[in-house]
């Protein structure tokens, strides 16, 4: 099996490069249209990656694929599916290719937030619905018997 070759993007600026061997490819029934063939073509394909044993990734890049797709793991291992095309190698390469982007795309660091202040003009509306409501309630009590 071929390399995959992940893009540069933000966390990964040269890009990276998975060995095919770190990666597994099983082949399945697809459902839907097919015809004939479908019965018996196994064109659907599930593609996994460990990457907690992968040797492509550095300890801090690691940790954070693991941080930011940890809702899509099966313990340490990522696996994507393709069984939108009739053709096996069509899926196969439509499996690469989202595992890529997914890769690429939580690879990525967290932006960090900058502080910001609120607007003089928003300060004053608070205060002013502050007042309002104050009046509201004050309108609403029993009048004091003097």
């Amino acid at each position: 099996m071929d390399d995959l070759q992940v893009p540069p993007g933000p966390g990964v600026p040269h890009g990276l490069v998975v060995p095919g061997s770190d990666l597994v490819e099983r082949f399945s029934h697809a459902s839907g249209p097919g015809g004939q063939g479908v019965n018996t073509a196994d064109s659907r394909v599930q593609l996994s990656l460990d990457l907690a044993a992968t040797t492509a990734l550095d300890d801090v890049l690691r940790a954070r694929l693991l941080r930011v797709l940890a809702g899509r793991l099966a313990g340490t291992v990522l696996t994507v599916e393709a069984s939108e095309h009739r053709s096996q190698y069509r899926n196969r390469t439509a499996a690469r290719e989202r595992l890529a982007a997914l890769l690429r795309e939580a690879a990525a660091p967290p932006i960090p937030r900058r502080p910001t202040r609120p607007t003089r003009g928003s300060r004053r509306r608070r205060l002013e619905a502050k007042r309002q409501r104050a009046e509201v309630k004050q309108a609403r009590r029993r009048p004091r018997a003097e």
